[in-house]
């Protein structure tokens, strides 16, 4: 399977995971981890990428950045070559290091920020690395020390991720820590792996009848937020992107928002998929293929079959939408 390309401009909100391959353990010692964490400290002064939460477990990392000007492919290509060079080196070991690519998941700021603090910094406790809160507040391998205040990480986004919960320092480590300590108990979250088609069609709730009928179809897991979010990355990411959506994929997308504009406009779902001519139909029909051929890059030939008419009158119809738009 081919892979998939990196979603990523600069700004871009990213929850990288980094894993050891087969399981191998990334750190053996203190002097690995300060090791790991000084190459962050010096990319993050030359690529200008901002660091807002982070952990380091044994056997794996978490991070959640914002992208600096040169994207996340540098400051990760660097990091991690560097790292298992010198990992390498130090315990007379070849090959690689770290498992496949990093994950990377472009994620939307305003709904997930904070819980994606709150998921990466709780790692430690959810695995048994301390026991408490208290213990967690200490533990130097994670961002949340250093928002607590117990540790000095000069490159770590204290200040931003603080003032989301306010502009005084002591109220915002105590409101923060509160935060943390209510998510103690919520165990993993498999959505923060992404699903980004599936809240694209609207969520869970429009797409569940659809599975129970049968239906499969995969997310994808490069993007974690909502319809619109969604909507936008993989309108930057281009048409090639959208084409990567497998045909399960795409029918389930197409009956949507068939069905979404047919029920905004008053039009029976059966007169526009057997071709119907009037005017209003007609409209319908040319918004509908300007919205799967330009939105998502579903081929014209593919959105005729659906419609019922030939691929030229689905070309038209959206030459003719274009030309008022």
């Amino acid at each position: 399977m081919p892979r998939q390309s990196r979603l990523d401009s600069p700004g871009t909100l990213h929850h990288i995971m980094i894993r050891g391959i087969e399981g191998l353990q990334i750190f053996q010692d203190n002097q690995d981890r300060d090791d790991f964490l000084s190459r962050i400290r010096h990319l993050v002064e030359i690529t200008g990428t901002r660091i807002l939460a982070w952990v380091l477990m044994d056997n794996h990392v978490h991070l959640l950045i914002f992208s600096g000007q040169q994207g996340i492919v540098k400051f990760m290509q660097s990091l991690l070559t560097g790292y298992a060079i010198r990992f390498n080196q130090k315990y007379s070991r070849k090959g690689h290091l770290f498992q496949n690519r990093y994950k990377s998941i472009v994620c939307e700021k305003d709904p997930y920020l904070l819980e994606l603090v709150r998921y990466i910094h709780l790692n430690p406790l959810r695995a048994s690395v301390v026991k408490s809160i208290e213990e967690l507040d200490r533990y130097p391998w994670s961002g949340h020390s250093v928002l607590v205040g117990k540790y000095k990480r000069p490159w770590q986004e204290k200040e931003y991720v603080l003032m989301q919960f306010s502009d005084e320092k002591r109220r915002a480590i105590q409101a923060y820590r509160k935060f943390v300590e209510q998510g103690k108990d919520r165990g993993r979250r498999p959505e923060f792996v992404g699903g980004g088609l599936i809240r694209s069609l609207g969520g869970w709730s429009q797409v569940l009848s659809l599975r129970s009928q049968g239906v499969k179809f995969d997310h994808d897991s490069r993007i974690l937020g909502g319809r619109d979010f969604v909507a936008d990355i993989l309108r930057e990411a281009g048409s090639k992107l959208k084409r990567q959506l497998k045909n399960e994929e795409r029918e389930v997308l197409t009956d949507l928002i068939i069905k979404k504009i047919c029920h905004e406009k008053g039009v029976k779902e059966e007169e526009l998929k057997s071709g119907g001519q009037r005017r209003k139909v007609s409209e319908v029909r040319a918004k509908v293929s300007y919205h799967l051929c330009h939105e998502w890059g579903i081929p014209m030939a593919e959105i005729a079959r659906r419609l019922g008419v030939c691929t030229s009158a689905i070309a038209k119809a959206i030459q003719n939408l274009e030309a008022v738009e």
